[in-house]
């Protein structure tokens, strides 16, 4: 099968496609505002800020997995999956368990106590997935975000 390796810089033009389709399929056309520059620095500048793994179909990328580390207050570091992603033609092929082994061994290499994501409520299938491969899918718990805006009008408020 398909072998997951370390994405490049040369990789991110994909990897923003990737992005985009995935905010497509989560109703969001219009949210994704990082660039390609962005990716660029944010990946591969002086500063790493993430990890992106990709798995190829015909030398064509068709998986992504991002990851970056946190702080648990309970577990101390851990590994964040921001966004694993299938091509839509791709979904089913197995490329997604290709990508999530790839991170856990990502994590137990980099010794984190806990991998952390979301998955929308409505995404059943992701939910089967994830659930399949032992994860515990958290349903009482809420995602709390303060967006650009957001910031900008609570620091007009203090």
């Amino acid at each position: 099968m398909n072998q997951p390796r370390l994405a490049t810089k040369k990789d991110m033009p994909r990897v923003l496609e990737l992005i985009k389709e995935l905010a497509i399929f989560e109703k969001e056309p219009h949210a994704v505002e990082v660039t390609l520059q962005d990716l660029e620095t944010d990946g591969f500048g002086e500063t790493q800020k993430f990890t992106c793994f990709v798995v190829e179909i015909n030398n064509r990328i068709e998986g992504i997995a991002l990851v970056y580390p946190r702080y648990s207050t309970w577990k101390g570091e851990v590994l964040h999956l921001e966004d694993l992603i299938v091509s839509e033609a791709c979904r089913g092929l197995g490329l997604g368990t290709i990508l999530l082994n790839e991170v856990v061994k990502y994590a137990k290499q980099l010794g984190v106590r806990r991998v952390s994501w979301e998955v929308l409520d409505w995404n059943e299938p992701a939910i089967k997935f994830y659930e399949s491969k032992g994860a515990n899918v958290m349903r009482d718990w809420d995602v709390v975000q303060l967006d650009e805006s957001a910031i900008d009008n609570y620091l007009k408020n203090i």
